[in-house]
């Protein structure tokens, strides 16, 4: 009997497949979840999003709108983001993970500050995603890299 239970339990927790969609709401919803923890989900922060999602998956204007809705119905719904790591963990080799990290770096940054709760949840983050401390600031400096490329020189003469 206790064989029965264990192979039971062990049973309901077996990973199953997930299509590419559902993927994408995961990726989605973590980075909604990242826009909204400093309290302000605004334009910069929405268009990052769009960015990212539109970039990473190949997207179409229409199909990003899309999963950006759903992303943020999920996140609407759920109380816990371990269940959109678990997806991710499970089905993103270790360079999209990491690229995970970026498009959350991206998100972060987008209003030009990484927050103190940002900063914390980038390291939860990477944590339930196996993402090591090292591999996760190379890709936070990568991020800054090209956000900083992004942004023209002032004007000369202070003008």
């Amino acid at each position: 009997m206790p064989l029965e239970f264990l192979r039971d339990l062990f049973a309901s927790e077996a990973p199953r497949r997930h299509g590419a969609h559902e993927l994408h709401v995961a990726a989605g919803a973590l980075l909604v979840e990242a826009a909204l923890l400093d309290g302000h989900f605004d334009a910069r922060e929405r268009d990052a999003i769009r960015k990212v999602l539109r970039e990473r998956f190949s997207l179409a204007e229409n199909e990003v709108a899309e999963l950006l809705e759903a992303a943020e119905a999920r996140v609407g719904e759920s109380t816990q983001l371990f269940e959109f790591t678990r997806v991710v963990a499970r089905h993103f080799e270790e360079a999209e993970r990491i690229e995970l990290i970026e498009m959350l770096c991206e998100v972060m940054y987008a209003d030009g500050t990484l927050h103190d709760f940002e900063a914390g949840m980038l390291r939860h983050l990477g944590q339930l995603l196996y993402v090591t401390d090292r591999d996760r600031g190379e890709a936070r400096k990568r991020v800054l890299a090209r956000l900083s490329s992004s942004v023209p020189p002032p004007l000369a003469g202070g003008g």
